[in-house]
């Protein structure tokens, strides 16, 4: 394998043309597992496409929380397209070589979706926050623009710092082992096989992890303290009832979302005490699951998107009742 030489700072960095994700090597069947994947890929863009243009085709709906709920979606399926094809390609045919930019592409997707999903579930716990303990001025405080410039904001944000996080691994110089012990392109596994100083590389990885599941994380914590004060200080159970009932769908994708990851990456990045089989088999199944889950989650407990996904079954069955009889 012929290595790239470049000059930076008086310094030779050298990239490899590519590496080779090695992950998932003590399961002895692990083709099932991404047959399973397969099928929550297309349950993932189904779903979300489904909840997408429900909400797009009925403008009663076109409201800051349904846009808050349509950007979860989109990056629900970037998501899972950036993850599970990839995944089926380099496990399943066995394809498991990845060209160096490529490499640094996935990994710049995946960590700035997984930064958006986390943001987008802190957004989805303002707009219940501004509903339930400001009900009186939720028209006003939450607009439609105002939630599309925190959505503008929180992509160019993510983004940016996304940037600089991928930019910085162009610096680190790959001299030996080409080797990723991972499901995808993953950031540490990568640059710990550099021969040179990657402490910088390092301290963004902790920072950025801090900064994408910590920072929302409490964010929405402190949201439902909030909401929680406010539930009890009404006078009124059936209020106290109907005000949480409109938190459930977001609290389980909170719990589906959070819990793993966090559980994982205090574990495994900084503890260091999990097999690292188990961690990348753990960490590719709350990547995937919870895009999968989000929309049906939503479909099911969210009465809006409920009764117009069942008035459009309903429409498409009539249809097909009146072209038979018509036959």
């Amino acid at each position: 394998m012929s290595f790239l030489r470049t000059v930076l700072n008086d310094s030779v960095i050298i990239h490899p043309p590519g590496f080779y994700i090695i992950g998932f090597q003590t399961f002895p069947f692990i083709s099932v597992y991404f047959i399973f994947l397969a099928f929550v890929y297309v349950v993932t863009v189904l779903f979300n496409c489904l909840v997408i243009c429900v909400i797009v085709f009925n403008y009663c709906l076109h409201t800051p929380k349904f846009l808050a709920v349509v950007n979860l979606a989109v990056i629900d399926i970037v998501l899972n397209t950036c993850l599970i094809p990839s995944m089926i390609k380099i496990f399943l045919v066995k394809d498991n070589f990845i060209p160096f930019n490529l490499c640094l592409v996935q990994m710049f997707v995946y960590y700035a979706v997984v930064s958006l999903e986390s943001y987008a579930l802190a957004i989805l716990a303002y707009d219940r926050l501004i509903a339930i303990c400001f009900p009186l001025r939720h028209n006003s405080i939450n607009t439609l623009r105002s939630m599309s410039c925190i959505v503008g904001v929180t992509w160019s944000f993510v983004l940016a710092v996304t940037v600089f996080a991928i930019g910085i691994m162009t610096r680190l110089s790959f001299c030996s082992s080409v080797q990723v012990f991972s499901y995808f392109c993953d950031y540490a596994p990568v640059f710990r096989l550099a021969c040179n100083d990657y402490s910088m590389q390092w301290s963004v990885a902790s920072f950025f992890s801090i900064l994408i599941l910590v920072g929302p994380f409490t964010f929405i914590l402190l949201s439902y303290m909030s909401i929680l004060v406010t539930v009890f200080r009404m006078k009124s159970l059936d209020s106290c009832v109907k005000a949480l009932a409109t938190c459930v769908e977001h609290i389980i994708l909170v719990a589906v979302f959070y819990i793993p990851l966090i559980t994982i990456f205090t574990i495994g990045f900084y503890l260091r005490a999990i097999d690292p089989d188990q961690r990348v088999l753990s960490l590719s199944l709350a990547s995937c699951i919870p895009p999968c889950v989000n929309p049906i989650v939503y479909s099911l407990k969210t009465k809006e998107i409920k009764i117009r996904v069942l008035a459009l079954v309903r429409k498409n069955t009539l249809g097909k009742q009146q072209t038979n009889q018509h036959n």
